[in-house]
């Protein structure tokens, strides 16, 4: 894939979802991987979408491959300051999008590993979440990429 085919880079999240909404609109959107972006995909808060149920459920369910980039994830101190309220959103955003630079995140990961792939995490809404500042970033380094929040 050259950096001037275009891709679709679409992003979702869990919360405010039952399996099969979530699944169901995977599916429907025509998602063939899911990229888990969150710093931590174990928690018993993320019920079906802890990292082994989820890897089994979108293979079993709607045949979508699943691999965790934790690379493209904010830092705990930054998250934790965002939620805490230490800082705001427009800090946060800025910070985060200096941590990608710092860590090329570009490159991090193929534009093949993410072409019709989805860039998970637990917000129900892209509005101030990471993972459409990632979406951006990416279609800002790349060129060529659209961006469909599936919510």
């Amino acid at each position: 894939m050259t950096m001037d085919e275009p891709i679709t880079i679409f992003t979702i999240g869990f919360t405010k979802k039952n399996a099969r909404e979530f699944f169901t609109k995977l599916s429907g959107a025509g998602v063939e991987r899911v990229v888990d972006v969150r710093l931590n995909n174990v928690s018993q808060l993320a019920g079906f979408a802890k990292r082994d149920d989820l890897e089994f459920f979108l293979d079993a369910v709607a045949g979508i491959d699943y691999v965790h980039v934790p690379e493209l994830a904010p830092t705990k101190e930054l998250l934790d300051g965002y939620k805490k309220k230490t800082i705001d959103w427009e800090t946060y955003a800025k910070q985060y999008v200096e941590l990608l630079d710092s860590r090329n995140a570009e490159q991090a990961v193929s534009r093949e590993v993410l072409a019709n792939a989805c860039l998970l995490c637990s917000e129900a809404e892209p509005t101030n979440c990471h993972r459409r500042l990632l979406a951006e970033y990416l279609q800002e380094h790349w060129g060529n990429v659209a961006i469909t929040h599936i919510t």
